[in-house]
């Protein structure tokens, strides 16, 4: 039995190395004939002898699972966005921020942007473990069977890897790939598919894993996530990532300047139509992981990169006409109804005019033939008029005056660009979408609740605001349309579950204008308690940390609105959290309450985040820049000069890691 497995085993590792070579290298070293000629062979063993069976065998890739449900999977490390740029001046204004966090010379790594769907690929001791899509960033599917299919991942790795990390990268679909599936489609008389980025996200959730492996699909891979792995700069992982097996774009190139950055996109935003791929701008990312620990992250994105995107594709079509939506907070948005045009792989119908402003900025009006662009990429905007095609007794756009829900007259607030509907509580679709906002994932996260099912309950009259969901009983929700047994049980139960949802997401959840995700925990994390925060003047809610004039009037006039008081306190009566736990509270203390500590270097006993995390649990505040205001530094190795030259001339207190620990004890 020794032979057969050591024969099964060099099969593999013979399989896997001419899979790498023409996969991933595109330097084929046998003919397809000998290499299905070998993998029939260990098919054959691994039939006859099923004790040997590995789950990351290279005949796996053939695909032939069936997955009904894709299992939901919390990202150990979250899949952030990026922030975007379209300008020299964008990114130089980028360089100038970060050159005031991080010391010393900072080089780029310059990486192209693929357009496809991202992924996320967890590696244990060299063998594929799970593979999940972004998401929203905090949770995705597991699509590990699907993703097997794909040739360009590999199931074993080989060389020095580390024994667990993540690697993040973009599934795509090569032009040659796409065009031929189209070819096969229009032969038998289907539909062909719209665009090559949409397909091969459609491609990852396909029940038959088989069918997946039909496609030719692959994985390009761009960045490493994980904990102590031994990797110093970015430019160094993706070579290391390269060495392991993976599928690494070989256009990346280390950059000294902006100036420099530029040079490289320049050179892509012409060269791109050579690409086999779909790219729509270049990704920068600071160089060294150490400065890229040091600059962390926004609530959305990293600080230590930023996406340039190459200038949109434009056409124009006739618009004919202009209709007026109300957000949940009451905002009208002014939308255009266009011939429908292919932009960007997509058929376009509508784009957003913004505001009163923007619409008589353009000059818009019925009947124009107007020039669309796609602002990002993602969401369509009009850029301007053809003039010479103007009908000749063409009409100004009058902006309406009154809601085209309600007919509430609409309000413009000093210095604000956007019209109102006032009507907060009568006007449906603000009454829906505040409910919409407080049932979703990142707020009370109702199972069972989607958005169109609050808009049959109000528009039947079950309810009128948030708390009313608390009273929904399962025979008032049984006769709603597409509503059965089982899933008015999962609605009820869903309900109730959310009572457990963490005060600092039911604070995101009220909807309070200005209110995100971050503001909330940093309301809540002061104030402990709704009803706190509720008598909180202005002037107090200005002195938290990262609280403007701005947010502060804003919760002010929610908690001086009796409704909303009313809603709060039957919220509570039916148990919702409206206070941090205990168990939140345990851990909290105020010992470091006023002082303001900045993090630098490397640490040995914590990392970074534990540090933050660990100054901001007993009421400190952590910057990420040295002033005057700065209480002390805690200091790991390798802080860079500038810092501990800029900490001496303030005559700012340095303190190491252990002696910060042993402060808070």
């Amino acid at each position: 039995m020794d032979k057969v497995k050591k024969q099964i085993d060099t099969l593999r590792e013979v399989l896997r190395n001419h899979n790498y070579n023409y996969y991933v290298l595109d330097k084929p070293t046998i003919t397809d004939y000998e290499f299905d000629c070998k993998l029939k062979e260990l098919q054959g063993l691994e039939k006859k002898y099923p004790e040997f069976f590995d789950p990351n065998s290279p005949t796996q890739r053939v695909g032939g699972s069936v997955t009904k449900n894709f299992e939901t999977i919390v990202h150990e490390h979250r899949m952030y966005s990026l922030d975007n740029s379209y300008s020299k001046e964008d990114l130089q204004n980028w360089e100038a921020r970060i050159k005031k966090l991080v010391d010393g010379e900072i080089q780029y790594t310059c990486e192209l942007k693929y357009d496809g769907a991202s992924i996320s690929l967890t590696y244990e001791n060299g063998k594929l473990l799970r593979a999940v899509t972004r998401g929203d960033g905090f949770q995705g599917d597991d699509v590990t069977a699907n993703i097997k299919t794909i040739n360009s991942v590999p199931l074993q790795l080989q060389g020095d890897y580390p024994d667990k990390f993540h690697i993040r990268g973009e599934i795509v679909l090569p032009f040659a790939g796409f065009n031929k599936m189209n070819e096969e489609r229009i032969e038998i008389g289907e539909e062909p598919y719209r665009n090559p980025r949409n397909t091969a996200s459609g491609s990852l959730k396909l029940q038959d894993s088989a069918e997946v492996a039909k496609r030719p699909l692959e994985c390009l891979l761009y960045n490493i996530t994980g904990t102590r792995l031994g990797l110093k700069s970015q430019y160094e992982s993706l070579q290391k990532a390269r060495a392991w097996g993976f599928k690494v774009p070989d256009a990346a190139k280390l950059a000294n300047s902006i100036e420099e950055v530029l040079e490289f996109v320049m050179y892509w935003d012409e060269q791109r139509h050579h690409l086999p791929y779909e790219t729509d701008g270049v990704v920068i990312k600071v160089n060294s992981l150490q400065q890229q620990e040091e600059l962390g992250y926004t609530a959305k994105a990293p600080r230590w990169a930023m996406a340039y995107k190459f200038k949109a594709e434009r056409v124009s079509t006739r618009l004919h006409s202009i209709t007026y939506q109300v957000g949940r907070t009451g905002a009208i948005t002014p939308v255009a109804n266009l011939e429908p045009v292919e932009l960007a792989g997509t058929t376009v119908k509508r784009a957003s005019l913004h505001n009163a402003d923007q619409i008589e900025k353009l000059d818009v009006r019925v009947g124009d033939e107007v020039y669309v662009e796609k602002g990002g990429e993602i969401i369509p905007k009009i850029l301007g008029v053809d003039l010479t095609k103007r009908p000749l007794h063409s009409e100004p756009t009058k902006y309406i005056e009154h809601c085209p829900e309600c007919a509430t007259e609409l309000v413009r607030n000093d210095g604000e660009a956007q019209h109102y509907c006032p009507n907060e509580s009568d006007c449906k679709p603000q009454v829906i979408g505040r409910i919409q906002h407080f049932i979703s994932r990142k707020a009370m996260d109702i199972d069972g609740l989607g958005g169109e099912t609050v808009a049959l309950l109000v528009n039947e009259g079950l309810i009128k605001n948030y708390s009313d969901l608390y009273e929904l009983t399962k025979e008032q929700v049984m006769p709603l349309e597409r509503m059965a047994e089982k899933s008015a049980d999962n609605l009820i139960k869903g309900i109730e579950k959310s009572k457990a949802i963490p005060f600092e997401r039911v604070l995101f959840a009220l909807g309070i204008r200005y209110v995100g995700e971050t503001v909330a925990k940093k309301l809540a994390k002061h104030y402990k308690n709704i009803l706190a925060i509720a008598e909180a003047s202005k002037e107090d809610l200005v002195n938290v940390d990262e609280i403007g004039v701005k947010i502060a009037e804003s919760v002010c006039d929610f908690f001086n609105s009796e409704k909303n008081n009313h809603n709060i306190e039957r919220l509570r009566r039916f148990g919702v959290q409206l206070e941090l736990s205990a168990d939140v509270l345990q851990n909290q203390t105020e010992k470091l309450k006023g002082e303001v500590v900045v993090v630098s270097g490397v640490f040995e006993s914590v990392s970074r985040n534990e540090l933050k995390k660990l100054i901001e649990d007993n009421g400190g505040k952590v910057s990420s820049s040295i002033s005057s205001k700065t209480s002390y530094i805690v200091a790991g190795s390798n802080m860079g000069p500038s810092k501990k030259e800029k900490a001496d001339r303030l005559n700012i207190l340095l303190i190491n890691e252990y002696e910060f620990l042993q402060k808070i004890e």
